[in-house]
């Protein structure tokens, strides 16, 4: 059974409690679940550890990158289950960006929307399995 009930204030209150721990249990588990829900592309998320390192290496480019590929095989997969995910790697990339110029919001509004997006696909793959 995939996870459903993901949160964006619970990812952020529980990293701060945890002293960022809870943080990356739950990117973790999000890489895991889009994963299983997306197998069907031929494609795989990569990893936090990669994410970590390819981040750094390219000096923040590659975390673009990863946000937007999840977006798009979060918006793939909706198409797949019959149900609309109307926000694909095009919106999360903006929302990324947006998050430059205002102190990271915009990067809080893409990680709500990828949480929630993944809730909804979760329950239905769930129902089918």
């Amino acid at each position: 059974m995939l996870q459903t009930n993901r949160s964006l204030l619970k990812l952020i209150l529980l990293s701060f409690i945890t002293f960022g721990i809870y943080g990356l249990v739950f990117w973790y588990k999000l890489i895991k679940d889009v994963n299983v829900i997306c197998v069907e592309d031929g494609k795989k998320t990569s990893g936090i550890i990669a994410l970590f390192f390819l981040t750094l290496i390219t000096f923040g480019i590659y975390s673009f990158w990863w946000y937007y590929n999840v977006g798009e095989r979060l918006h793939d997969a909706g198409q797949r289950y019959n149900i609309t995910v109307d926000v694909d790697g095009g919106k999360v990339l903006i929302w990324i960006l947006v998050g430059l110029f205002t102190v990271g919001i915009g990067q809080l509004v893409a990680i709500h929307l990828m949480i929630k997006n993944l809730n909804i696909l979760s329950e239905v793959h769930n129902s089918i399995s």
